[in-house]
């Protein structure tokens, strides 16, 4: 537990020198432009995604730029031309998609989100049991990934989908809950960024489970049950009420799991800077002995937020696929007893 502790001490100390660094880098360059601080912009510039990689050198104010490769497919000649930046930013800005540029560019959370894979892939490698002879594995880090894997399969996917369907579905709720787990504890190291912190990403991890959950509901109760499920079990004169109903329905969990992840994710960082930022906003070092305390805590509350946001985000994906699955086996009983369509725990009861 002390060892733990130190770490964690260590850790924000290197993201509070890393911060003040940068925030020092900023209020140079903005100094030129405006008198005062910009802590909002600097919070704002750090949280936010970026085709620019910035690495602070030790006990210097120098920072090393990392410019990333640019991945720009006009659909029109002249689309992707670069314009003047309007918004008073440095350097220049590229059309979007609805001026005809597809922009794939390779981005800050991109390289989080490459680096989160290689480090469970490395993990797994690592510390997976591949002596099939030992059935119990040795080692921390081997102990606390069975742990984990035991408790997805247990208690999110089995429970929730049931015994015979859920085991089908644990290998994406496996790649799920730990490709953010990964992606969210990347962000509490100096010089990183949290890539769940960007709506696009959450957006594209509530996609997948949209696409997982839509092919159990047609695997379990066929096209015809799925489409038949869409008329919510009514009257026929009551469908054109209860289909467009039904379908918006089925947007909204993929909604509710971008916007819970990405917002979770992106308040806790926006409230440590806040509270680091308060040290150059009242410009006063006596404000440190208060603002850094309160981060620290902040700080930890984060870790703790990095494994529940991942366990949040794992259960509801289970969740809902369970209420899929259980489309086609109870959906006779739905229509006697007109209930909701929260039959996923019926179903892993039975």
């Amino acid at each position: 537990m002390r060892k733990a502790m130190v770490l964690f001490a260590c850790l924000f100390a290197g993201t509070v020198w890393a911060s003040e660094q940068a925030g020092e880098h900023g209020v140079a360059n903005e100094s030129k432009d405006a008198e005062g601080d910009d802590v909002a912009g600097y919070i704002l510039h750090h949280v936010a995604d970026s085709n620019e990689y910035e690495f602070e050198v030790p006990l210097s104010h120098n920072h090393i730029p990392i410019h990333l490769p640019r991945i720009l497919i006009p659909f029109h000649e002249g689309a992707c031309t670069p314009m003047a930046d309007t918004h008073g930013g440095h350097g220049e800005v590229y059309p979007g998609l609805g001026q005809g540029c597809l922009d794939l560019s390779i981005t800050k959370h991109t390289v989080m989100m490459w680096l989160a894979a290689l480090l469970l892939i490395g993990s797994l490698l690592i510390w997976s049991n591949r002596d099939k002879t030992k059935l119990v594995p040795r080692g921390a880090g081997a102990n606390l990934f069975e742990m984990l894997v035991l408790f997805v399969r247990d208690e999110l996917a089995i429970k929730n989908i049931g015994k015979e369907e859920g085991p089908r579905y644990v290998p994406y709720l496996l790649t799920a809950f730990f490709f953010i787990l990964f992606m969210n504890l990347l962000g509490l190291f100096p010089w990183m960024a949290t890539a769940t912190g960007n709506i696009a990403v959450t957006c594209g991890l509530a996609l997948c489970t949209f696409f997982v959950t839509q092919a159990a509901g047609i695997r379990a109760a066929g096209i015809g049950g799925y489409l038949k499920h869409l008329t919510g079990g009514v009257a026929p004169w009551l469908w054109p009420i209860m289909i467009p109903v039904e379908f918006l329905g089925l947007f909204t969990k993929p909604f509710a799991l971008t916007i819970r992840l990405f917002a979770n994710m992106l308040a806790g960082h926006i409230v440590i800077f806040f509270l680091l930022g308060l040290i150059f906003m009242l410009r006063n070092p006596a404000v440190a002995l208060v603002s850094v305390p309160f981060a620290f805590g902040i700080y930890l509350l984060e870790l703790f937020v990095a494994f529940v946001q991942a366990y949040v985000f794992t259960m509801l994906s289970a969740l809902f696929i369970g209420m899929s699955v259980a489309m086609g086996h109870h959906d006779d009983h739905h229509h006697e007893g007109g209930e909701s369509h929260d039959h996923g725990k019926a179903h892993h009861l039975g």
